[in-house]
């Protein structure tokens, strides 16, 4: 998209109706915790900075990295629009070790003023875009520790980094923020990875809620999971133990990587609160990896979450269902609005009919291609006019397979 659309439609942003629009979207932590997004921008008013979690410490990852090369000028034009707009400073906190074949044209394209692992942290008084390069060590990923490492700033007790001026973001998650706030697209599809004890490793865009045995068939294995193996969901470092077979866990926002394991290396590497790290016991580094997404799925069912992670439930609430078996959807189609309390929205990843609606998920099978259809109409949470450029928040009716929109004052 033209930097200048992207720069317009930010802009016309006020403070309140980015973490609306998020919160709308259904952009939650594509990693990590996958706490809802709009939870953070909701304090744009106390921070100054943006820090981009572009470390990816896990192995066998590429999401970030293939993102910030191959998606450069959406997040150069993003970066250069929020900075007019929220923030005085950007930092992309990204490995030392992946600057010439990842990161070199991000650092280009926006003219990044650049910090070596043995210059951080950050001037406080440094402004625009900011590529910051750390060591290569495994710790860095975390959010508390790249915090102080590159913003110089020590969070203690239950301090956030908004507490201190930060918003922090990994790379995908910034890029469902940019297609929310630029192109009113939900977040439905999700990049993962998958890897273990599979016949290859692979790098797929799935939608939202597909199946586990889905992906797993994508790197071969198709013969289920034996009684002595285990599916894990995260990387080698940081991951956790799929309590549901394989055909009733759903592709979450936060899943990057699903992981078939030895149950026995499982259980000598399980950690405080179920993390599992099986870092050690592979060379995961050693195997063929797929760099890039060589794939994009399309189940014939999906079984959406309504909580992005059941563990913050109590802080975080569901999404509270607004369709029903037999309802007709669009892939993107809002199915779930925001709970109250910490809620977001979710949206259909397909084209298809709701056939279940369970207190933590709901199921859409895919129907047949009808290429012939006529087109149709439905509904859509928030847009903007491409006439007047007027930012519509309320419920509007877009026609099936239309990518623009005029509000009734222009037609």
């Amino acid at each position: 998209m033209d930097m200048s659309v992207t720069r317009e439609r930010v802009r016309s942003l006020e403070q309140p109706e980015f973490a609306v629009t998020l919160r709308h979207a259904g952009v939650a932590g594509a990693g990590g915790a996958g706490f809802p997004t709009y939870a953070k921008w909701e304090r744009l008013a106390s921070v100054d900075s943006l820090l981009v979690n572009h470390q990816e410490s896990e192995p066998n990852y590429y999401i970030d990295k293939w993102l910030g090369r191959e998606r450069t000028d959406d997040l150069a034009a993003l970066f250069d629009a929020l900075l007019e707009g929220p923030f005085e400073r950007i930092v992309v906190a990204a490995k030392a070790t992946d600057r010439d074949a990842w990161v070199a044209p991000l650092e280009e394209a926006t003219d990044a003023t650049v910090y070596d692992p043995e210059e951080l942290p950050v001037a406080e008084d440094e402004t625009g875009v900011v590529v910051a390069y750390t060591e290569d060590r495994y710790e860095y990923g975390m959010e508390s520790v790249l915090v102080r490492l590159v913003a110089g700033e020590v969070l203690s007790g239950d301090e956030l980094p908004m507490d201190h001026g930060w918003i922090v973001q990994n790379t995908e998650t910034l890029s469902n923020v940019r297609r929310a706030l630029v192109e009113s697209e939900p977040a439905t599809r999700k990049f993962v990875h998958v890897d273990g004890r599979v016949p290859r490793h692979r790098f797929l865009e799935v939608p939202v809620g597909t199946p586990a045995t889905d992906v797993l068939a994508a790197a071969g294995r198709t013969d289920g999971i034996d009684s002595n193996e285990v599916l894990l969901d995260g990387g080698p470092g940081w991951c956790f133990e799929i309590d549901a077979a394989p055909d009733r866990f759903g592709v979450t926002k936060r899943t990057n990587c699903l992981l078939v394991m030895d149950d026995s290396v499982v259980e000598e590497n399980t950690l405080g609160n179920g993390r599992v790290n099986v870092l050690a016991p592979a060379a995961w580094t050693e195997s063929v990896h797929e760099t890039a997404p060589t794939e994009t799925l399309e189940p014939d069912r999906v079984a959406v979450p309504l909580i992005t992670n059941p563990s913050f439930e109590g802080v975080v609430t569901p999404s509270d269902p607004i369709v029903g078996p037999g309802d007709d959807v669009e892939a993107g189609e809002m199915i779930a609005r925001p709970g109250e309390g910490i809620s977001v929205a979710q949206h259909a990843p397909i084209d298809g009919t709701v056939t279940e609606v369970r207190s933590r998920s709901i199921r859409i099978d895919a129907r047949p291609d009808e290429s012939t259809a006529e087109a149709e109409t439905h509904r859509i949470y928030w847009t903007w006019c491409e006439e007047c450029g007027r930012y519509l928040p309320e419920p509007q009716l877009r026609t099936t397979g239309s990518t623009t929109f005029v509000c009734r004052r222009c037609r």
